[in-house]
């Protein structure tokens, strides 16, 4: 499966990354880990993140495969976002943590949106696709926790700097002739 087409066009430029060599993205809820591992062919440090500690097995094994100096670039991070982490002495997962850019695709839990916001460094950037109400008509997921309602990504980032969003409906990647209804926003951090 292809990375976004969002990172080409807008992470890979950002300030917030050009200017710092050390600056990390969070992937979040990796998956198989496809848009941070483009990002580590650009030589961009990635923390690949996910509950799923087969996923990062999978994600380490494509690092693997990469150049050392593009697998030094990687971390990896097993962590259950939606679950409560008070006997860690922090209840929220993302809450000592600041990113450059955190990418967020497929994957929708709105007690963590404070927590994202909150861990993006000033000027960096937001990348976040997923399921819009509408999908529940034309497939998976129905369950409308994990599908968002009209304008509700901008709504949630209206005091950034939005560089670019979108709703409706667009084509699967893999299957043309199969639609899927998704939000997508690109926004800069004020600061």
């Amino acid at each position: 499966m292809k990375h976004s087409s969002l990172i080409d066009k807008y992470l890979l430029s950002s300030q917030a990354l050009t200017l710092d060599s050390k600056a990390q993205v969070l992937d979040l809820a990796c998956g198989e880990g496809r848009n941070g591992l483009h990002l580590l062919e650009h030589d961009i440090n990635v923390v690949f993140a996910d509950i799923n500690g087969e996923s990062l097995k999978q994600v380490e094994q494509a690092v693997n495969r990469l150049q050392l100096n593009k697998q030094k670039l990687a971390q990896y991070w097993q962590v259950d976002f939606e679950q409560d982490h008070s006997d860690q002495g922090n209840d929220k997962p993302l809450k000592a943590e600041t990113f450059a850019a955190i990418m967020v695709f497929r994957y929708l839990h709105r007690p963590l949106m404070s927590q994202i916001k909150a861990a993006v460094k000033p000027g960096g950037m937001i990348i976040y696709e997923t399921f819009t109400e509408q999908q529940a008509k034309l497939g998976r997921p129905k369950n409308p926790n994990f599908l968002l309602k009209p304008n509700e990504l901008i709504e949630i980032f209206v005091n950034w700097k939005i560089l670019y969003s979108f709703e409706g409906k667009v084509s699967n990647s893999q299957e043309s002739d199969v639609k899927q209804a998704i939000a997508q926003i690109v926004a800069i951090k004020p600061g």
